[in-house]
């Protein structure tokens, strides 16, 4: 069930159709089960997403390997936004319930978050007030990202 380069019927889709051509400002790296991509709006700086691609329905049609391949990448995207930033965890989430379509979203969390947001998740923030991603406010650390991505990984 993946989506040809012509289908967009999800935002997923379109995102990743995006990527492959390199036209989608956002993109922080390809990785090898698919796309980092930062959050169109910055509820926590360095928020991201992973797009499987292929895109999928969810993570439960893929192979085996392609399973294994997508959340491992999940994991090295947390390793990478907590190297680039002040973050003290990542949170991970994968619902596909708005977009049919698998993807994780990746929030750094920080202790000196105010109170009221430090136990909260995301979807209860006022998303509306969160900054939308832009290169002049958010290309440093989309780079910072993106080289965290490029080193190979740590053999263990």
């Amino acid at each position: 069930m993946s989506a040809s380069l012509g289908e967009s019927h999800t935002a997923i889709h379109r995102m990743v159709q995006r990527c492959r051509t390199g036209e989608y400002p956002p993109l922080v790296a390809r990785v090898v089960s698919g796309w980092v991509v930062m959050g169109e709006r910055q509820v926590f700086a360095g928020y991201c997403l992973l797009l499987p691609d292929p895109v999928v329905p969810h993570l439960n049609v893929m192979t085996p390997v392609n399973r294994e391949r997508f959340l491992a990448d999940m994991a090295l995207v947390g390793d990478a936004i907590l190297a680039s930033t002040a973050a003290s965890r990542v949170n991970y989430a994968m619902f596909g319930n708005l977009e049919p379509a698998l993807h994780a979203h990746l929030f750094p969390r920080h202790a000196a978050e105010p109170v009221a947001t430090r136990t909260a998740q995301p979807w209860a923030l006022d998303w509306t007030a969160a900054p939308e991603y832009s290169a002049a406010l958010h290309g440093e650390l989309q780079r910072r990202i993106a080289g965290h991505l490029a080193k190979p990984p740590l053999k263990g």
